[in-house]
């Protein structure tokens, strides 16, 4: 037998033509999920509207925390301070960053070429989330640690802004805070990214944008407060229905995690687990809308 045979089921370099050996081979769905998450975490470092908007929270974190004199009192003083704020801030933030992001891609073409390639509509979702979240956790997480930081600069150990705090107060506390805030950033992160999906334009993309944050700032509370009064939600059962609202579940989760704890002593605020759960939820059920609109 010639040594130029070859086995049945075999394959050898010259069976294959020219065209075959130069035609590039698909990359993975991994790799490619990795190509997304690269191209919004690149089109975030390149819009300047998120870099300003970045400023202009940490601004608003680091002038709270010092004009209210709450780093100089310590970590507790400072979460307390900035959890109001915070609670408007962060879904005005989220939404920017996410509320237009599969939008422009289907309006740029830049959604059905990737559709030509070997990636699912969830891992075009899943990789557009986690660039813009990898954006918005550095747009919060930064101000937040300065202003840790500034506690440790400035804190002034003979003096204490609440009584309750000056045997707790620790640097533990305001870790928790930030990784709380980290959390509902994501979720409502999740709901813009459903958002940007859902639409066809600008227009209605902020319209809708706009309407999210009405109804997760206010419109969900104020029916938790209506069922609680009309006497739907009973006193047993607030707690878990306070965990609807993404925003009373993170509130929640603030006061059971750092405040109450600091404090040593207090009503139970929010069941921990329905809260957690809730966060989840949202984020999941967001993303799966997404998902779904995209594959219609």
């Amino acid at each position: 037998m010639s040594r130029d045979a070859s086995q049945p089921g075999e394959a050898t370099a010259r069976d294959a033509t020219p065209s075959d050996r130069s035609r590039p081979t698909a990359p993975g769905s991994r790799r490619l999920l990795e190509t997304i998450v690269g191209r919004e975490l690149r089109t975030v470092a390149r819009t300047r509207t998120f870099f300003i908007l970045g400023l202009a929270f940490a601004a608003v974190v680091l002038g709270i925390a010092w004009v209210g004199g709450s780093v100089r009192a310590g970590y507790v003083p400072t979460l307390v301070d900035l959890l109001t704020p915070l609670e408007l801030l962060v879904p005005v933030v989220a939404v920017a960053f996410g509320y237009r992001a599969i939008l422009g891609d289907a309006q740029r073409g830049e959604l059905d070429v990737l559709k030509t390639y070997p990636v699912s509509n969830r891992d075009i979702v899943l990789g557009v989330y986690v660039g813009r979240a990898m954006g918005l956790i550095a747009a919060i997480v930064v101000p937040l640690v300065l202003a840790a930081l500034a506690v440790v600069v400035f804190k002034d150990e003979g003096r204490t802004l609440y009584a309750s705090h000056s045997g707790a107060d620790s640097p533990i506390l305001f870790a928790r805070f930030v990784v709380l805030t980290v959390l509902f950033a994501l979720t409502v992160l999740a709901v813009a990214i459903a958002i940007s999906a859902v639409v066809s334009g600008t227009r209605s993309a902020l319209a809708l944008s706009v309407v999210a944050l009405v109804v997760l700032l206010v419109g969900l509370d104020l029916a938790l407060v209506y069922g609680f009064s009309a006497g739907v939600i009973g006193d047993e059962s607030l707690m878990y229905a306070l965990a609807v609202s993404p925003l009373s579940a993170y509130r929640g989760l603030v006061f059971e995690s750092a405040i109450v704890v600091a404090s040593g002593t207090g009503p139970a605020a929010a069941s921990p687990i329905a809260s957690l759960l809730s966060l989840g939820g949202w984020t999941a059920a967001s993303l799966g809308i997404a998902t779904w609109v995209l594959n219609r």
